[in-house]
């Protein structure tokens, strides 16, 4: 970037990512959003660079932005760029300052949306733009799409755009979008920089208990509730067997290599002696990067039953935030089969595939330099992210995905607790990182 461009760059993004959180929006799951506001603002910025966004609704309000930006080299396979648009609900009262303020205070923006992800749509508008005013081209060709409904199913987002919109995508093989390349700090000096490449399965399940309703003061075996519970805990509490996909073993080998723990080479990982969790405790602080996804995991998070204190229902229903690995969904549902029993049904509310992206791809590894020419200090190490993104809709594409959103953080910056939390804020330096980092790897990948 050039003196002068870059710092009207460094401006934009700060005052995208502020502009963007002003625009309420919220999604409450069931289609109750409305993304066009922003999608209007994002192709606006585009459009004044000279692009050709369209916008696309599979539900009226639900707004997408797609354009192409054309790179240098026409033999180049495509390269994927992607940022949602929606946002999970926030309580103002809970806030120190308002979500949707947007307010710039003491070098960070504040609001819902800070880290996830409207800090990486501003670093997208804002380097797009800086290439418009000094002339310069990526390498690939770049599609940059902006999303509805991220935060809940993706219908109306991704999984619409890869459904009814392939032909906007032709040429695409990897994409890069959300949670990676942030800086983790481990306490003892060593700055780490996760770079998303897979991420579990989603798997969130509807259990349904039918029994035999009756009144309260009874005797009564056939209670759906108690059936229901019984279940719910079974599945709460369950165990989950280890499973060391490839994308872990490499974080595990990277990481013990950071640290100077031995037998941690691919050999020894595929050996039935290995104790992942033995190595993982001796990662400190930088264990919740791994530890999350040595596993599947089930997690209750919702219960409906009844509508009287005196009356027994003859139905109950639960909610569980099911996730699991790459190679892991067999195990994953034939152990739902038998933890809920024979008087529990149980379905899939929404499911998603699990994603492994290789870590020695040229993509990675331009991921990494980018990364590394700005923070020289830092460690870049691959991880699987334990949720899920855009990236899964996209993967239909036959799109790779990474987890490539930059920033540069302080000590005592918890990033990963402030993804859904209270008083979500980004610093504005770490903006200012990350539009020259994204800046760099889109030009040269």
């Amino acid at each position: 970037m050039a003196e002068q461009s870059d710092a009207t760059a460094l401006d934009e993004v700060v005052r995208f990512t502020s502009d963007l959180i002003r625009i309420d929006t919220t999604n409450r799951g069931g289609g109750d959003c409305r993304e066009r506001p922003a999608a209007e603002y994002a192709a606006a910025r585009l459009a004044e660079a000279g692009l050709e966004p369209v916008l696309l609704e599979r539900t009226p309000g639900r707004t997408n932005v797609v354009a192409r930006v054309e790179g240098s080299d026409p033999s180049a396979e495509a390269l994927l760029v992607h940022g949602h648009l929606d946002v999970v609900p926030a309580e103002a009262a809970d806030w120190t300052v308002h979500p949707f303020s947007g307010e710039i205070r003491d070098g960070v923006v504040w609001g819902r949306g800070a880290v996830d992800m409207k800090n990486m749509d501003a670093m997208i508008l804002a380097a797009v733009r800086q290439w418009a005013r000094t002339g310069e081209r990526p390498r690939r060709d770049l599609v940059i799409a902006f999303t509805a409904d991220e935060e809940a199913s993706a219908e109306d987002g991704s999984g619409f755009l890869a459904d009814q919109h392939p032909e906007l995508f032709e040429g695409c093989t990897e994409g890069v979008s959300e949670s990676g390349a942030f800086t983790f700090h481990d306490g003892i000096g060593n700055q780490l920089y996760p770079i998303g490449a897979g991420e579990r399965g989603t798997g969130w399940l509807k259990l349904t208990a039918r029994g035999r309703a009756g009144h309260g003061s009874k005797v009564n075996h056939e209670n759906a509730l108690m059936r229901l519970s019984e279940a719910v805990v079974r599945i709460g509490g369950h165990r989950w067997p280890l499973r060391l996909t490839p994308t872990v073993k490499a974080a595990l080998g990277e990481l013990a290599a950071v640290y100077g723990i031995e037998g941690a080479d691919p050999a020894a990982m595929d050996a039935a002696s290995f104790d992942a969790d033995a190595l993982v405790d001796r990662l400190g602080p930088a264990r919740s990067l791994v530890e999350p996804v040595l596993r599947n995991s089930t997690n209750p998070t919702m219960l409906d039953a009844g509508y009287k204190v005196n009356v027994i229902p003859g139905e109950a229903t639960a909610f569980i935030d099911g996730r699991f690995l790459a190679g892991a969904e067999e195990e994953f549902r034939s152990t739902l089969d038998e933890l809920t029993g024979p008087y529990v049904d149980w379905e899939f509310h929404h499911h998603e595939v699990a994603l492994q992206s290789p870590v020695d791809s040229p993509a990675f590894k331009q991921m990494r330099a980018a990364v590394e020419a700005f923070a020289p200090e830092g460690r870049v190490v691959p991880y699987c992210m334990s949720g899920g993104t855009d990236a899964k809709q996209f993967s239909r594409l036959g799109i790779t995905g990474y987890g490539f959103a930059p920033l540069k953080l302080p000590e005592q910056f918890d990033y990963q607790a402030l993804f859904h939390g209270v008083d979500e804020r980004v610093p504005v330096e770490a903006l200012h990182f990350g539009v020259r980092v994204l800046d760099r790897f889109l030009r040269t990948a």
